[in-house]
């Protein structure tokens, strides 16, 4: 399991009107479509980045579905504003880290979920009607038929858990591990996922989070 997200280049803004959001989630469908095995269970699209939380059982099938979706979005971006040839719209290839299927990946889709109530883009953090929040409790058919059922169960009032203020030390750790690539779940899955992929975990700087 793994978080994804992608930046705009020089933190430009990528969705500046609700039909640049529905341009990127036409893009999301087709990439789902082109690889039905990518579970995808929370994302939050915000007006210069977005956030996945997915998992496939293949290996390399997210770098292909992120690729796709990041190249093909841009492509189209570029194309209805005529801007061809006017450098990288994103600042590169998308971050990621593996996530544990446990309390750390509630965390995580909480994290991805109060983006814009943290932005300040909403009172709610359903309201935003760019996530998978919204498209849970508000979505049609179809734009739920891209969500898959949650690997563990969903919380009691998780709706108020969302809307409550998360702590600067959990979102920290989040922030650590998008920024060095390595994994976000207990000290010994983390070592023993770490060692896996080949992924090099530094020692974590002094004020980390509480275990």
């Amino acid at each position: 399991m793994y978080h994804a997200l992608n930046r705009a280049n020089e933190r430009a803004t990528l969705f500046g009107s609700p039909g640049d959001y529905l341009a990127f989630e036409e893009v999301l469908r087709e990439a789902k479509q082109r690889h039905p095995e990518v579970e995808i269970f929370s994302f939050c699209i915000m007006p210069n980045h977005w956030h996945f939380a997915l998992r496939t059982e293949r290996d390399g099938v997210v770098s292909d579905f992120m690729h796709w979706l990041t190249t093909t979005h841009a492509k189209r971006w570029r194309a209805f504003r005529r801007s061809e040839g006017h450098g990288h719209l994103y600042q590169g290839r998308f971050k990621s880290f593996p996530v544990q299927d446990d309390a750390h990946f509630l965390t995580l889709c909480r994290y991805i979920e109060r983006n814009p109530l943290r932005a300040n883009l909403v009172q709610q953090a359903e309201h935003w009607r760019w996530s998978s929040l919204w498209y849970r409790l508000n979505g049609s058919v179809d734009q739920r038929s891209i969500l898959s059922p949650w690997p563990v169960p969903q919380p009691h009032a998780y709706l108020e858990w969302v809307n409550t203020l998360q702590s600067s030390s959990e979102c920290e750790e989040i922030r650590t591990c998008v920024a060095r690539g390595i994994p976000f779940g207990d000290p010994a899955w983390s070592r023993t996922i770490a060692e896996q992929l080949g992924i090099l975990v530094t020692p974590r700087p002094r004020g980390r989070p509480r275990k």
